[in-house]
């Protein structure tokens, strides 16, 4: 079955369509390699660095944030001592919360 050409779809129309979409993706794959993330996984100490640079940024954000939530507890623990139940448990949990940050410190 051969398939029939218009007069709309030649087949150096057709090659004009490759070639333009061929130059297209030329370009985009050109600014591609100029982004700075491609530019940065050319060099292997580069990529070291970059990891032990985001490595030691999630390791800060951590300890600063368990600090934070850590003395919150605390500081939310030490306000019900109120309750009489609670409050005694709270205040016995707070003072074991407290002797364990200053041994650590």
């Amino acid at each position: 079955m051969r398939r029939r050409k218009t007069p709309q779809s030649t087949d150096a129309d057709q090659v004009k369509s490759l070639e333009a979409e061929v130059h297209a993706l030329q370009s985009e794959l050109a600014l591609m390699r100029q982004h700075k993330m491609f530019l940065l996984y050319q060099s292997v100490p580069k990529v070291l660095l970059f990891k032990a640079a985001q490595g030691a940024a999630v390791g800060l954000g951590t300890v600063l944030g368990a600090t934070v939530l850590l003395s919150l507890m605390v500081w939310a623990l030490s306000q019900i001592e109120f309750i009489p139940i609670i409050g005694e448990w709270s205040v016995s949990l707070a003072e074991e919360i407290q002797a364990i940050i200053s041994e650590a410190e």
